[in-house]
């Protein structure tokens, strides 16, 4: 199953720059979802995490969690969100990952949500509060009949042991944060941590991994790919979105600003 998933596709053909983006669905109106997964592949986009909101996102920083709220305000559902991409697959080839907290996934029912995640084509599931024991002992098997990812965090605190068994348990990437804080907008590369990130390439396991939280501006993207298979935009791009222009304008002279071949 895994080798036709479409993460390890993308990993198979793209070795480095891989340009992966977040956004919050149901942000800035509701029924935007859809039409900003196709921006966003038809802008040069390699990975998109489409973030389930939840009214308690711990790990989210002020412009997430931001998003957030207005996305539940709009009437943002996982109910919602799956009736939005039903027909996904008609119009988008690239890897999607569903991303957000445990909590509304289990009042969904577990079964019943990796069943629609297949159904409407989703390829990886990141939950941050899903410890990587309770995934293996509990959700494992489930995630994998249905032929999903789960897509795994470390941090610098992370010990060598950890992200070694992380590297073991893990499918297509590890989603490597680059600091301890929560989600948000970096001033500079040197706010990064950059012997956290030489310590994990010292490891060479044997996933990719991309940098994610800070990643803002071309100049982060890039120092993050020195580093990595490629990084993840999430505030920076859920910013863009609140400006002037149409979404698919927005979306595309957000993109050009970050990657040159986009």
């Amino acid at each position: 199953m895994s080798t036709q998933n479409r993460i390890n596709q993308l990993f198979q053909n793209k070795k480095e720059n891989i340009f992966s983006v977040y956004f919050t669905a149901g942000y800035p109106l509701l029924e935007d979802t859809v039409r900003i997964i196709q921006a966003l592949e038809k802008n040069g986009t390699d990975l998109i995490e489409i973030g389930m909101p939840f009214s308690d996102p711990v790990a989210d920083g002020p412009v997430i969690q931001h998003s957030s709220t207005v996305a539940l305000k709009n009437g943002m559902s996982i109910k919602k969100l799956f009736e939005q991409l039903a027909t996904i697959r008609e119009t988008v080839q690239i890897p999607l990952i569903l991303m957000g907290y445990l909590n509304p996934v289990m009042q969904y029912g577990v079964e019943n949500f990796c069943k629609k995640c297949q159904e409407v084509g989703i390829d990886g599931l990141i939950l941050p509060d899903l410890p990587l024991n309770v995934y293996q002992e509990e959700f494992q098997s489930v995630f994998e009949k249905y032929g999903l990812h789960n897509i795994l965090l470390i941090t610098p605190q992370t010990s060598d042991a950890r992200i070694r068994e992380i590297d073991e348990a893990s499918n297509g990437f590890i989603y490597m944060v680059s600091t301890s804080s929560t989600t948000g907008v970096k001033s500079n590369v040197s706010d990064f941590n950059k012997d956290y990130f030489e310590r994990v390439r010292q490891l060479k396991l044997k996933n990719p991994h991309l940098i994610g939280f800070g990643i803002s501006n071309r100049e982060t993207f890039e120092n993050a790919c020195q580093y990595a298979s490629g990084a993840i935009i999430g505030s920076a791009f859920v910013k863009a979105l609140e400006q002037e222009a149409t979404l698919e304008e927005r979306i595309s002279s957000f993109i050009k600003k970050i990657v040159i071949s986009a």
